[in-house]
């Protein structure tokens, strides 16, 4: 497995993969690997010729200055897995490698990056967009894998893809959970004992509302989801929304959508965690 920090270095290291006509699949993170991250690579190792990680904690996307700071980084941790789960090559670059002029780009996909996480993280999604398109152009991967825990995230990945004409399959995982139900997430590592023992909540009261939603309506059960999080100790709801699965739009009704989700968000301490839960 070869670590690489430059633009230049990657793609020609890519080009002898190319040239065998190998397929190419990447998977982008910020680091702090999990078991959730080691099922994307392993997912993209099993599908392509050559698999690409970059592991890159990409500062336009925090709107919370401290968040960044706090954001754990790991990387000689991050590549003991990457290389486990059969990664070829780790792109680790600096910032001034991404942004060596500040960029300006404005990406508007609105509705899907105004509600949720884009209604409370302001610019959260355009500094997710600016990221992966310079890393897609980067790598020029066939395939690039992400995430269900981060669904909305990977509804605007989809979009954009799609109006920039980029010729990637995006492909969605399922959550990774811990045994006991908690969604995986970098996030984890900074709670305490007893936040990670709270935070738990949060995917009980999940999978509760899945069986309470077969004889309750989208409203009741929206209502049972906010009670049970405000009443649970330590826990503070930031939102809970549940959504038409490809609009991202509120529902009114089951039969509103094909496909429907719960997104929640939710702070444990000063933790922010997100998690869904698919009810058709």
């Amino acid at each position: 497995m070869k670590v690489i920090n430059s633009i230049q270095e990657l793609q020609s290291e890519l080009s002898n993969y190319k040239k065998k006509q190998q397929s190419v699949g990447f998977v982008p993170t910020m680091g702090a690997l999990h078991d959730g991250h080691a099922s994307l690579m392993k997912k993209s190792s099993a599908e392509n010729g050559v698999t690409v990680a970059s592991i890159f904690v990409n500062p336009t996307q925090f709107n919370d200055q401290n968040d960044l700071l706090k954001y754990p980084r790991t990387l000689e941790a991050d590549c003991v897995l990457l290389e486990a789960c059969g990664v070829d090559i780790v792109f680790a670059p600096e910032v001034s490698e991404m942004y060596p002029e500040v960029d300006t780009r404005q990406f508007d996909y609105a509705p899907l990056d105004t509600v949720m996480e884009g209604a409370h993280r302001p610019g959260h999604f355009n500094g997710v967009c600016q990221i992966v398109s310079k890393l897609f152009d980067a790598v020029t991967p066939d395939k690039a894998y992400f995430g269900e825990k981060d669904y909305q995230q990977l509804a605007i990945i989809r979009k954009m893809v799609q109006e920039l004409k980029y010729p990637i399959e995006i492909v969605g995982c399922p959550i990774v959970r811990e045994n006991d139900g908690l969604a995986m997430s970098s996030r984890n590592a900074r709670l305490s004992d007893e936040e990670r023992k709270n935070a738990l909540n949060i995917s009980k009261t999940l999978f509760k509302s899945c069986t309470f939603a077969n004889d309750h309506s989208v409203s009741e059960t929206k209502a049972m989801v906010e009670n049970a999080i405000k009443d649970a100790a330590g826990l503070e709801l930031e939102y809970f929304e549940i959504v038409d699965g490809d609009t991202l739009q509120n529902v009114a009704n089951w039969d509103d959508a094909n496909s429907i989700m719960g997104c929640i968000t939710v702070f444990c301490g000063d933790v922010r965690l997100i998690d869904n839960i698919k009810y058709k």
